[in-house]
């Protein structure tokens, strides 16, 4: 399996999207095998396909004045917020290489996250029926993804700064009454993002390559 990465670096959500798309399309007619494509957001919160709005804790009116859009999208799950504290991995992935395995795929999603997390000494863990990676009790990782035609996009989002985490607050995070965490509050201190993209990059090559695996690197258009 080959895949190449895109890093856009901090962008506007809805631009993130329609490149998503973009390079789904690219993969579906096989201009690449898979694709994987790394950034950060403005502030902006998602409701997934099973979101229910009352967990949005705020009216519409005051997020306008927040500057914080809302955009209901494919992927699975309830709301979340997404901001530049973050970095999000969407793997546009196409899974005919996994066996078709969605259960797998999501899983070892997971295990990029908790393999990245204990390069720094921390122990991450999954809870059985539940997507997304803890760090005693408290998330740090949510996970949502869509799928067409065997090839995957959404992805993961992983709390990095902790002075994003306040806007968790106008949310009940994927549904539920839990606690978010961030890497900077776990080691107090702050963490590099470019470093972290580039182990992130390591870990999905780990996670998902054979021994024909080769990772390139692009600025985010498609060549």
């Amino acid at each position: 399996m080959e895949f190449e990465v895109f890093d856009l670096g901090l962008v506007d959500f809805k631009h993130a999207w329609q490149f998503q798309k973009e390079i789904f399309q690219v993969v579906k007619e096989n201009h690449l095998s898979s694709a994987l494509i790394l950034c950060c957001h403005y502030p902006v919160i998602t409701l997934g396909r099973q979101a229910d709005r009352r967990n949005i804790l705020v009216s519409e009116e005051e997020l306008k004045k927040r500057g914080i859009p809302i955009y209901e999208i494919e992927r699975a799950g309830d709301v979340t917020y997404h901001g530049p504290g973050q970095i999000n991995a969407y793997p546009i992935f196409n899974l005919h290489y996994l066996k078709k395995d969605i259960h797998l795929f999501l899983r070892r999603l997971e295990e990029v996250v908790i393999e990245l997390l204990s390069d720094f000494g921390i122990e991450a863990t999954r809870y059985a029926g539940l997507t997304g990676v803890w760090v005693k009790g408290f998330k740090i990782s949510s996970l949502g993804i869509a799928i067409r035609n065997w090839i995957s996009f959404h992805g993961i989002s992983i709390n990095i700064k902790e002075d994003d985490l306040r806007n968790f607050s106008l949310i009940r995070p994927c549904g539920m009454d839990i606690d978010m965490v961030a890497l900077e509050m776990i080691l107090s201190r702050r963490v590099d993002m470019e470093m972290i993209k580039q182990k992130l990059i390591f870990k999905f090559k780990d996670n998902f390559a054979d021994e024909r695996l080769k990772v390139g690197l692009s600025s985010g258009r498609i060549r």
